[in-house]
């Protein structure tokens, strides 16, 4: 599926991440790297609906689960503009954007990163999460304590705030939790792991791992799993 082409395209983009450059190259992006993200997502689609029928592995290049190379950079300082990774959210079919909760792959020269959870909610949404782990801090506990996800992806990550939430008692057994602005599990490998033959496997076997997270999202957010 994935050829060294792919990650090759990006250690040159690196070296010369300008519209010429590029313009120059878009032959070969596209058939390095959009072609296999097109049949990577088109082969999940199966193996996601196995794990919940209401997350979508969409192949359209434009709209669907592939992400888009151009950096919005208008409200950044750095102005380069073009990223220097591939990625793919298999996002809620009630999700709107890249807020919603979803599974995750991301592809660069430095490392894979898999997983899911939910990226920095609306404060509606994250109110929502923060209640149901204070309501239900048993189920929340089991899935932060689990062995599947300490031995693959080592814990519950996502960046929080230096003190705890208005309103939550900063003693909660789960404060650091409460804190949180995005609830992720992510493994992280070395890049080559794309070349493997069970890569997509090792994929399936990961958004499994990420599911308990992602079904107790889904259950604050009352929606389905």
């Amino acid at each position: 599926m994935f050829e060294p082409t792919f990650l090759e395209f990006f250690k040159s983009l690196a070296k010369n991440n300008n519209r010429e450059w590029f313009n120059e190259h878009k032959a070969e992006y596209l058939q390095s790297v959009v072609e296999p993200l097109t049949h990577f997502i088109e082969v999940m689609a199966p193996r996601l609906s196995r794990i919940s029928r209401h997350f979508i592995a969409d192949p359209r290049r434009n709209g669907g689960s592939m992400f888009r190379i151009y950096r919005d950079v208008r409200f950044s300082k750095d102005k380069i503009p073009y990223k220097l990774h591939a990625a793919c959210q298999f996002r809620h079919k009630l999700g709107k954007d890249v807020h919603a909760p979803g599974f995750y792959v991301h592809f660069s020269p430095d490392e894979v990163i898999i997983g899911g959870g939910i990226w920095l909610p609306p404060s509606s949404e994250l109110i929502k999460i923060r209640d149901t782990i204070v309501e239900n801090p048993h189920e929340w506990n089991k899935i932060k304590t689990s062995k599947s996800i300490k031995k693959l992806c080592g814990r519950i990550s996502g960046d929080g705030l230096k003190r705890p939430p208005k309103g939550y008692d900063p003693e909660h057994q789960h404060i650091e939790d409460l804190k949180r602005k995005s609830f992720l599990v992510m493994r992280h490998e070395n890049p080559e792991m794309i070349f493997d033959p069970h890569f997509i496997d090792e994929v399936e076997a990961t958004f499994k791992v990420a599911t308990p997270l992602i079904s107790y999202i889904c259950y604050a957010q009352e929606i389905p799993f």
